[in-house]
């Protein structure tokens, strides 16, 4: 067999890397844009007007749990299919209904713009539209979610407070805006707050034992009780003798949560001042902090009087799921 020249086997690499070259390349995606909480809604005027309109805004304008005042989870903005095209498509989240033969309901990332999610439901009955609303309602709420606490993140991350306190308190970092202030800080408790219209936004951290709720049949009281001694200590009200507890007339929503990359609770509920009328939204996690045997509590919770408190809340729970534990989880 004749040896290859140098000039065969610099073609052969050539051809070689050229075929390597021609396969599919990343497609460009723009950044995807749109206010934190907000859906776009691409489906015929006549359906969104009609039943089926109905039941998206029952799914995905149904009020916040644990606000004040009724609140939509989505700012919604619905635009027929034919007006959906150009800047319009960079939506980050995205609700896409039609009436067809075909019946689905399912989630696509990434379609028209990064980070993005659109989810697609097609049916042709009102009943077959509605079923697929309602079977996919729940999976994609939590993908919108997802995508816009990593927005939310990704804009208060370009100017952090280099504050320690939560660190040198409690053993944890969180990214926190840098106008946010220590306004109080003792061992094993810390609270940072920022000036907003008519009101503040607030941080508080602590720990608590780690046998603190120990019993299922009464977690919903221990939280209350945890949170209003805690209040009683710490968060003062405008007058002598008056402090933050948690509202009576209703108890706290609870669930089940998973923060730092651990278990945990998550509470959702009214906070009020004791003697004085002063109130508003709180939300409170007690992680289940196993290798430092303890609960450590992160909450977050506005005093904005009169005005919307969504998105300020929705600020705090992500800043929140932001904690980061000195052992690296």
């Amino acid at each position: 067999m004749k040896k290859l020249s140098v000039l065969s086997i610099a073609m052969i690499s050539m051809v070689m890397l050229s075929c390597k070259d021609s396969g599919p390349k990343p497609r460009f995606l723009p950044p995807s844009t749109g206010g934190i909480n907000s859906l776009m809604v691409v489906m015929d005027t006549e359906l969104w007007q009609g039943g089926v309109g109905d039941k998206i805004r029952e799914q995905f304008a149904a009020p916040v749990l644990g606000l004040p005042q009724g609140e939509p989870k989505f700012s919604i903005t619905q635009i027929p299919p034919q007006v959906f095209k150009g800047a319009i498509t960079y939506s980050r989240s995205v609700l896409f209904v039609q009436q067809d033969t075909l019946s689905l309901a399912h989630i696509k990332t990434d379609v028209y713009a990064k980070p993005q999610k659109v989810a697609v439901i097609k049916g042709e009955t009102y009943n077959d539209l509605a079923g697929n609303i309602d079977s996919l309602a729940g999976m994609a709420i939590a993908s919108y979610k997802k995508v816009e606490i990593a927005e939310a993140q990704k804009r208060f991350t370009r100017s952090l407070n280099k504050e320690k306190a939560f660190e040198e308190e409690l053993g944890i970092s969180l990214k926190v805006p840098s106008l946010y202030k220590v306004g109080k800080r003792e061992k094993n408790f810390v609270w940072m707050d920022i000036q907003i219209p008519k009101g503040t936004m607030n941080i508080v951290a602590y720990s608590m034992p780690w046998d603190s709720f120990s019993n299922d049949s009464t977690f919903v009281n221990d939280i209350v009780k945890m949170r209003d001694s805690i209040g009683k200590k710490y968060v003062p009200g405008p007058y002598e003798n008056t402090f933050m507890i948690t509202e009576k007339a209703f108890s706290p929503y609870i669930f089940p949560a998973q923060i730092g990359g651990k278990k945990a609770a998550e509470a959702r509920g009214i906070w009020e001042i004791s003697g004085y009328p002063m109130a508003g939204p709180f939300l409170t996690y007690i992680i289940n902090d196993k290798e430092n045997n303890r609960k450590l509590v992160l909450e977050g919770f506005t005093f904005a009087p009169s005005a919307e408190k969504r998105d300020y809340m929705f600020e705090l729970e992500a800043i929140l799921r932001t904690v980061k534990f000195n052992n690296g989880s």
